[in-house]
């Protein structure tokens, strides 16, 4: 089967699962339809082999398995994998929702820019309606109040005729359309900087929000939501952690509840935790550029108010930047509302992925179950084994890294999440939080990390098998694969949510580092003119010969013998390089001639020259 057949073939069972799906009530969407059936066929125990061509009989059975398990109520497992699906599909970093942000605004108003661009207004009353979209455009664009009011429409309007009055408009039209685009942007951002400042100086703003104070009032609140909803979960993660340790081994307590759905129940909550973590890292990063944002902006004001303090005139070329730049100050402060707006309403929209805990595992089940036993939490577990350390001399192959020798030991990319990654092989996936102090073993250029000292050494001594381990079990549980971040062991399942950063994913342990300084000795890059010249009477002889040149005129003539010639041509076939090639090369060398001359000054007058002429070449066996 081709890649397009199977494409093909692809396409058509996760649109025929969302099809059953929707038959009976439910609505299913693509992407969790193939993550289903992903799962389904990963899992051995439902007998699909990939390196086989589906049957007729094999597409109707995973259909069926698919609706089954996506239709399943009481199925903790497929909550988690629509919580993830659901995540992937709305979270973006903070950089790409900015950019999608501002390019959904421009698609908005795409359609009144080009109302205007487009215009060919003659009459007075087409110029009077072409200025009224531009103050439109300039209010929708802002965000500045509503073109609706007419409180905020005239306010406008004074800002933009003070900088743009309708005199401008016959030169405005005469741009070509990209011009046109860019000078509404500016004087949008002007308007807007004029409007900020006169609501400042308590002459204006009408309709502008105060979005520094809503933003210092809306941050601690969210905060306080995801501080809620993560104390929740986690306290209910520990109990169902505790809850499967006294089940380990306690027939009584194990035919009491299903510890298959009860440790899918944890991988529900551990995911919940871990996508609330990321949420809150955004909010907190907000903050951060919130109160950077608000010091800009202050100081960017105090820095209008003293250029333009009580002048009745003042340089365009130096008010007109600084309302620029208040203006992108305040479009920040925008983003930062929409952003906290969109983290807010995730984390409302991840809690009907944990409503059937209660359904399920009843508090007071669970509470019974309990009674009598100690519920740690994480940093608990983490505490008992603290000042606990494998001692690396015991491992001659392995490399081990501790806090005080590795440079970046907190952004060391740790293997599962940080979860042990010997407890999820050695009890069926129970995931316990690993303490990175206890040593953080490297191995095939990862690293792992775990929850005790004997976990550690049993895993040390052979990793590959507790991996393939924990890979068997994520086949059972493809929660699991995004849960520990498998990428690696299943590379073609990687959620946006997941993927790292290529620098993260190749982050090497700092062990030791050797640092030196230097001064440049040039610290201003070299520009050497090549026409420069220093001689004065070099000049002045260039000068000579240029007017020299000046006076001269160029003549050209044609004879009859010329005038007709033309130049011609001619092609001819090169001859072959031949070569030939012998067996061995070899080579001789002959002696230089060499041959003096002696008495050549002669003997005068009367005594005859006598030359002495010696060889002195040697001979060829010499050489």
């Amino acid at each position: 089967m081709t890649n397009y057949q199977a494409e093909s073939v692809i396409k058509n069972i996760i649109r025929e699962i969302a099809q059953e799906c929707a038959t009976k009530g439910q609505t299913v969407s693509e992407t969790l339809a193939a993550f289903v059936v992903k799962a389904i066929v990963l899992d051995p125990r439902n007998g699909f082999n990939v390196d086989r061509t589906l049957t007729k009989n094999d597409v109707q059975k995973l259909i069926k398995l698919c609706v089954d398990r996506v239709l399943d109520p009481k199925s903790p497992s497929i909550e988690t994998i629509k919580m993830q699906v659901y995540f992937d599909m709305n979270y973006t970093s903070r950089g790409e929702f900015v950019d999608e942000h501002h390019h959904v605004l421009e698609s908005r108003l795409a359609s009144v820019c080009r109302e205007i661009t487009d215009s060919r207004a003659r009459t007075s009353e087409e110029l009077e309606s072409l200025y009224r979209k531009i103050v439109s455009y300039v209010l929708l664009r802002s965000g500045l109040g509503s073109p609706t009011d007419i409180k905020v429409v005239r306010e406008a309007t004074a800002a933009l005729q003070s900088i743009f009055p309708h005199t401008e408009l016959g030169t405005f039209l005469a741009l070509h359309k990209k011009d046109k685009e860019r000078q509404l942007r500016e004087l949008t951002m002007i308007v807007t900087g004029i409007r900020l400042f006169n609501k400042d100086c308590g002459k204006g703003g009408e309709g502008i929000d105060s979005l520094p104070t809503i933003l210092k009032e809306a941050i601690p609140v969210t905060t306080r939501h995801i501080d809620t909803e993560l104390q929740s979960s986690r306290e209910m993660l520990y109990c169902y952690t505790t809850l499967i340790e006294e089940m380990d081994g306690n027939l009584e307590k194990s035919s009491m509840l299903n510890i298959n759905h009860l440790k899918e129940a944890l991988y529900n909550l551990r995911q919940h935790e871990v996508f609330l973590n990321i949420i809150l890292s955004d909010v907190i990063s907000s903050a951060q550029q919130v109160e950077i944002i608000d010091k800009q902006y202050g100081a960017q004001m105090e820095q209008l108010k003293a250029t333009v303090q009580s002048k009745s005139a003042i340089p365009t070329s130096q008010v007109y930047p600084l309302f620029i730049s208040l203006s992108k100050l305040w479009s920040s402060f925008q983003d930062e509302i929409v952003l906290l707006s969109v983290l807010n309403n995730m984390t409302t929209n991840l809690q009907p992925f944990l409503s059937f805990h209660n359904e399920i595992f009843p508090t007071l089940d669970i509470q019974a179950l309990l009674s009598g036993t100690s519920v740690r939490s994480d940093e608990e577990r983490i505490k008992e084994s603290a000042g606990i350390r494998v001692n690396p001399s015991d491992f001659q192959s392995q490399e081990w890294f501790f806090p005080e020798s590795t440079a970046n030991f907190d952004r060391l990319p740790i293997q599962y999440h940080g979860f042990c990654g010997f407890t999820i092989a050695k009890k069926d996936g129970l995931l316990l939080p690993g303490n990175t102090d206890i040593g953080i073993l490297k191995h095939r250029e990862r690293f792992y990390a775990f929850n005790s000292k004997e976990a550690a050494i049993l895993f040390a001594e052979d990793p590959d098998h507790y991996i393939d381990l924990i890979g068997e079990k994520a086949k059972q549980c493809a929660e699991l694969i995004q849960l520990l971040e498998l990428h690696q062991q299943f590379s073609s399942i990687t959620p946006y949510s997941e993927a790292q950063a290529a620098e993260k994913l190749l982050m090497k342990p700092v062990t030791k580092c050797n640092s030196s300084t230097q001064t440049d000795t040039h610290i201003v890059e070299t520009n050497v003119v090549k026409s420069y010249e220093w001689n004065e009477w070099e000049l002045r002889r260039k000068a000579i010969k240029l007017t020299n040149l000046r006076q001269k005129v160029t003549h050209s003539m044609q004879t009859h013998c010329s005038h007709m010639r033309r130049e011609n041509v001619t092609q001819v076939y090169l001859p072959k390089q031949v070569c030939t090639q012998t067996k061995r090369d070899n080579s001789s060398y002959v002696p230089r001639p060499q041959i003096f001359l002696a008495g050549l000054r002669g003997g005068g007058v009367s005594k005859p020259t006598d030359m002495v002429k010696v060889n002195l070449t040697r001979s060829v066996d010499e050489s």
